[in-house]
């Protein structure tokens, strides 16, 4: 698939290692709940393409699955050596699915790389439910250091950028048949009619 060139400002916030797993294609999906600044209504899609912002709080050991345990290192290694941000995976949502059944979660084992009391804990976060973005990822060949800034802090999913980042020379982090397969997966595991 070739991306038309565009330009966004507009960047989700990700635990880094989630974004790392998303850089390889071993995860296709957000699973997200929302963060504690976004008001009653909670998290809404409101963008269907954007940057992924990595972000290092609340991010644990323990808050990955154990074939994951390789993340946090690997995502802290690649954070910018004199600070700032580095942003490299544009996303573009292929569909918004809101999980209301946690009979379902169990079936996602193998989408994503969360320890399952993460997803759980999630779900159950105020009401029950989780939002779940299958998405499809392009990379850029060299990420691009944003500095620091206070603008970026606290517990919401959506920041505006400094400036807009074009889309020159991203890549799809999978073929457009590995993709298919994997959204066909995911889908069948989130259907409520799929057997355990």
């Amino acid at each position: 698939m070739m991306l038309t060139t565009t330009t966004g400002r507009i960047a989700f916030k990700e635990w880094a290692a989630v974004c790392q797993t998303l850089r390889t294609g071993r995860q296709i999906a957000i699973f997200r709940k929302g963060g504690i600044h976004e008001g009653r209504e909670g998290f809404r899609v409101e963008h269907d393409a954007f940057w992924m912002f990595p972000t290092y709080e609340h991010q644990s050991r323990e808050g990955l699955s154990d074939e994951a345990a390789d993340l946090l290192e690997l995502s802290q290694a690649k954070k910018p050596a004199g600070g700032g941000w580095a942003i490299s995976l544009w996303a573009e949502v292929q569909s918004v699915v809101e999980l209301c059944d946690e009979s379902i979660l169990p079936r996602l084992s193998g989408q994503h790389v969360y320890a399952p009391r993460t997803l759980d804990e999630r779900f159950h976060y105020r009401t029950p439910g989780l939002f779940v973005l299958p998405v499809r990822v392009f990379r850029l060949p060299e990420p691009i250091v944003i500095p620091n800034s206070p603008h970026f802090a606290g517990c919401s999913s959506w920041v505006d950028l400094p400036d807009s980042i074009a889309t020159d020379g991203v890549e799809p982090v999978l073929s457009d048949d590995e993709f298919a397969v994997r959204l066909h997966d995911l889908y069948a595991a989130l259907s409520p009619s799929a057997t355990a």
